[in-house]
């Protein structure tokens, strides 16, 4: 493993829980719409292996992605794993015969994926499962008390380590800690959208971890265009500035940017570990003003 120091360092979720905070979304190592397998096998697997080489020990998955296939591509990749490397799952969908996402926290489904990311990583403890509620970029409003009590008891039978959320909001977050701790948040969040700018200032005062997905997603053509013109003055990409912006905006934050390539994934590692100027910082930071 690579022993350069990746931008951002490290943070601590728990004493047995060190990530790195410039992690690697698994998704799009399936094939098209995250359905069926790659075209290109032993790319995706050199991609996982540059993971590792890359010194990244966060890989963020789900047993649905494929659906089993990215998981399966992860165990043959690098099982048996190395022993800082931290695989985060999520449960709470399921993938229907034509591939469409089906949101399903019923207790069988719930059980079974756990079961299903068990099986198909290859350990016989998972080492974070976030609940994933319904919605795509934003919380579906409602209790969240009963999936997450039988996620909770599935960890008391040892089968998940540590418990996180996505796609959740302030309440929802309160609810879950009532039943147990969690040590993660995973929601849409970027330079265009600042919808959970106090969540993670409040969640950064708990030690808990905040992983922004989709980190230029849902941006209007005019701030499109600032991102654009910002990176460019820079001389970088727009993706290395989102990226370097999330890093440097809270220390709790953790990057798992996806790709199915090698050169991207190592684009995507360097450009994380651009600074920022101040300047580019207060223009992105009006971006969603």
């Amino acid at each position: 493993m690579a022993t350069t120091t990746l931008p951002g360092g490290t943070y601590a979720l728990a004493d047995d829980l060190i990530l790195t905070r410039t992690g690697y979304g698994a998704m799009q190592l399936a094939g098209p719409n995250v359905f069926g397998p790659p075209a290109d096998r032993s790319a995706a697997l050199a991609v996982l292996r540059e993971v590792v080489e890359q010194g990244i020990t966060h890989i963020d998955t789900a047993d649905f992605y494929g659906p089993h296939i990215t998981n399966q591509l992860i165990r043959e990749a690098l099982h048996p794993y190395p022993e800082s490397l931290r695989i985060v799952t999520k449960i709470g969908a399921t993938r229907d015969a034509d591939g469409a996402w089906v949101h399903d926290l019923s207790g069988d489904t719930l059980r079974k994926s756990v079961h299903d990311n068990l099986r198909n990583l290859g350990v016989d403890s998972l080492d974070v499962v976030n609940l994933r509620s319904p919605g795509f970029d934003s919380p579906t409003p409602g209790s969240i008390a009963e999936p997450f009590t039988l996620l909770a008891e599935l960890q008391q039978e040892g089968l998940v380590k540590h418990l996180g959320l996505s796609t959740v909001n302030a309440e929802q977050i309160a609810e879950a800690q009532a039943i147990a701790p969690i040590v993660t948040v995973q929601n849409f969040y970027n330079i265009a959208n600042r919808q959970d700018d106090d969540l993670i200032d409040e969640l950064a005062a708990q030690g808990i971890a905040y992983v922004p997905y989709f980190p230029l997603g849902g941006f209007s053509p005019l701030q499109s265009e600032t991102l654009n013109r910002v990176a460019e003055g820079l001389g970088e990409s727009p993706m290395a500035v989102a990226l370097a912006w999330l890093l440097q905006r809270s220390p709790n934050i953790l990057l798992i940017p996806g790709t199915s390539s090698v050169a991207h994934l190592r684009e995507n590692v360097a450009g994380a570990g651009i600074q920022l100027p101040v300047d580019a910082v207060e223009e992105l930071n009006a971006i969603a003003g």
